[in-house]
């Protein structure tokens, strides 16, 4: 293996930054000997990390001090042969089936009466099973591309993703901070809101005295850890030997299933009291035709029809928004701009590179609601993790996030999660119109939807999201283009080193360049716009099953793009030429 060129001084300022560190632990954090040992331990990895980036001398990017590291992850392995469309597909239903399945499997030692879902009203979107080894979901790998996109795009890491060398280290590197994302995430919802079970400790501690809870913890934590990253291999799997994106088809089946329980369960709202009128299915269809035929006539004029279009859960306008969202992206889907190609070397062969309006596909608010599920993540830590609470700053700080206590949150029956103040608040899902427009239209009515806010501060709430789902998937659609290769000069050279030709252009990339920029960046940018505003209108409106317009909007284009991918596969079966075209074998 190549020797890399480091600095060896730069370990020196780095150890004296982690005695401090011990030492703030053992002295004012009041742990004993042994939790500070394991503490050191466990964040001893994170400063070689940092020593393996800073003391690289050598060109190109920083990233090449964990060159060595990188080629040493476990990685699945690409086909060194061209993979039939059967066996794709065989690869990607056996993997969901694995997916379901884990789903299911509960986290050993956990107290599950205790839980605080963290990822309450992103847990459609992140695939995720509250308290099973995928609590996590794809948490970890969304956030870890988001951070690799966002450094390449400031041009922190400076590397340059047309290159073969530099896009395998950028990619590697990702994988690297996958398991750490996989942690950073893990360990504050161990340690404040997954509790091990009593009986699991109390066993512990009689083999080891007084380090029962922290044993416990720590198998929590090494089982999320184990399906969180299985989920990433499997993300791989699909990605190499299947059909699309193993994160794109985990959400789709996660908000898929959200949306069938949401339409179509007929269990009671309160699963301890019997099934009336007060207590309905819980479906959108079996609530709507139960309450229909349990209210009289007098009863539905004076306030039943209302409940049924507009109460939670799964009110029926709910379910009509949620089928207006369908066709809307479909129609979405299918608008774009072709460019007439024609092939060189096959006489004759014509085709077409589609340019379409979701250009950018549905990555950019996948990305955006990573941000705003991490962002209700730590201000809730923040607000109320003993430890976090007493960071300066950021530690209990209303202006970042407020929660509400057990006792408000039952008084306003809503989640200890849902925040009720702060920038948490304003950037928080509207979830429904009976969540925001009946409280500005009728505030002495819907004054508990309103957390003790004033009518114009919910208007702005709402005007905060949209303008955030908006902008935020503008700049990710504009990362992910360059990232991907899916630029102006990428497309060109896909096009040339395919054969394929634009009839009327010289057959030069950088003509076919020019011709591209008068499309691709600005379909780039009104994609992003396009596709956060339906995300946001979405969640405006509402949607059964919990899903968020989020999550249904992702599930509509997913399906679409399932349905294309598997087109273009079949198309390479009968037209083996046009596989250097798609980029396959």
């Amino acid at each position: 293996m190549a020797e890399i060129k480091r600095n060896r001084l730069v370990s020196i300022p780095l150890i004296l930054v982690f005695a401090a560190n011990v030492y703030i632990d053992y002295r004012y954090a009041h742990y004993n000997i042994p939790y500070t040992v394991i503490i050191s331990l466990f964040l001893s990895p994170l400063y070689y990390l940092a020593y393996l980036l800073l003391s690289y001398t050598g060109e190109g990017s920083k990233l090449y001090g964990w060159k060595n590291l990188v080629e040493r992850l476990p990685a699945v392995k690409r086909p060194g042969r061209h993979v039939r469309f059967k066996e794709k597909f065989l690869w990607t239903a056996l993997v969901l089936i694995i997916y379901f399945v884990l789903s299911n499997v509960f986290v050993y030692g956990l107290d599950k009466a205790q839980i605080i879902d963290v990822f309450a009203q992103f847990r459609t979107i992140f695939a995720g099973q509250a308290g099973s080894i995928m609590d996590l979901g794809i948490g970890p790998i969304v956030t870890a591309s988001i951070i690799m996109q966002l450094f390449s795009g400031a041009k922190i890491i400076n590397i340059d993703l047309t290159k073969g060398e530099d896009k395998a280290l950028y990619q590697g590197a990702q994988k690297l901070l996958v398991i750490i994302m996989i942690f950073v995430e893990a360990v504050p919802q161990v340690f404040g809101y997954l509790p091990p079970d009593p009986i699991l400790i109390s066993g512990l501690n009689a083999a080891v005295p007084g380090y029962g809870l922290l044993l416990a913890r720590m198998a929590i934590i090494l089982q999320i850890f184990m399906g969180s990253y299985l989920l990433f291999f499997m993300d791989e799997l699909v990605s190499k030997w299947g059909i699309g994106s193993g994160v794109s088809l985990f959400i789709a089946a996660g908000v898929s299933q959200a949306l069938i329980l949401g339409t179509l369960n007929w269990v009671p709202v309160s699963t301890s009291s019997a099934l009336s009128v007060l207590n309905p299915p819980s479906g959108a269809l079996p609530k709507t035709f139960y309450l229909l035929g349990h209210y009289s006539a007098a009863s539905l004029f004076s306030g039943g029809l209302e409940r049924i279009l507009f109460s939670p859960p799964n009110p029926l306008i709910a379910l009509v928004g949620t089928i207006f969202i369908f066709f809307l992206v479909v129609w979405a889907q299918t608008v774009k701009v072709e460019l007439p190609l024609a092939h060189e070397r096959a006489r004759g062969a014509r085709g077409r590179y589609p340019i379409q309006l979701m250009y950018a596909s549905n990555i950019p608010v996948i990305l955006a609601a990573a941000v705003l599920a991490n962002l209700s993540m730590w201000t809730l830590l923040f607000w109320t993790n003993p430890t976090l609470a007493h960071v300066p700053i950021f530690g209990h700080n209303w202006l970042l996030g407020a929660y509400p206590s057990s006792s408000l949150a039952t008084q306003l029956n809503i989640q200890q999660t849902t925040p009720i103040g702060g920038l948490a608040w304003y950037l928080a899902n509207p979830n429904g119109i009976a969540n925001w427009l009946f409280p500005i239209l009728q505030p002495s009515v819907y004054k508990t939807q309103l957390l003790s806010h004033p009518p114009w501060e919910m208007s702005i709430h709402v005007l905060a999201y949209v303008t955030f789902m908006v902008g935020a998937s503008v700049m990710f659609a504009k990362f992910w283009i360059e990232t991907t290769n899916m630029n102006s000069e990428g497309v060109a050279r896909q096009i040339q080193s395919s054969g394929m030709q634009i009839p009327g252009f010289r057959r030069d990339p950088r003509v076919l360049k020019r011709v591209l920029d008068k499309y691709i960046p600005a379909i780039t940018v009104f994609s992003g716009a396009a596709v956060g505003a339906l995300a946001a209108g979405a969640d405006l409106i509402g949607t059964v099953g919990n899903a968020s317009g989020t999550g249904v909007l992702l599930t509509v284009g997913i399906v679409i793009q399932l349905y294309q991918a598997m087109g273009k596969e079949q198309m390479t079966e009968m037209y083996p030429f046009m596989r250097d075209f798609f980029g396959g074998l």
